[in-house]
């Protein structure tokens, strides 16, 4: 469940859809005996979990998520062509 923006400098609170940037993350199974959403018994194989993070409208404006494999989801400035184009 988000609660609040995935910038831990941030204390903005997630009310709506709406306000602020959504990001779906898809992340891979860690083992095999790790069940994840998505997880179909008659295939038996893991498929990848879901993850959701927040942005608030202040920090989506000049930030966004990236998801970096063996990390995890980090923030980074946002490119300034691409703060032109939204």
């Amino acid at each position: 469940m988000i609660s609040k923006c995935a910038n831990p400098a941030c204390a903005a609170r997630f009310l709506y859809l709406h306000q602020g940037k959504l990001y779906r993350v898809e992340r891979d199974a860690q083992n095999d005996s790790e069940l994840l959403m998505g997880f179909d018994p008659t295939v038996r194989k893991h498929s990848a979990g879901v993850q959701f993070f927040w942005l608030c409208e202040n920090c989506a404006a000049s930030m966004t998520l990236i998801r970096c494999k063996g990390i995890g989801v980090t923030m980074h400035p946002r490119h300034p062509l691409l703060k032109a184009a939204s």
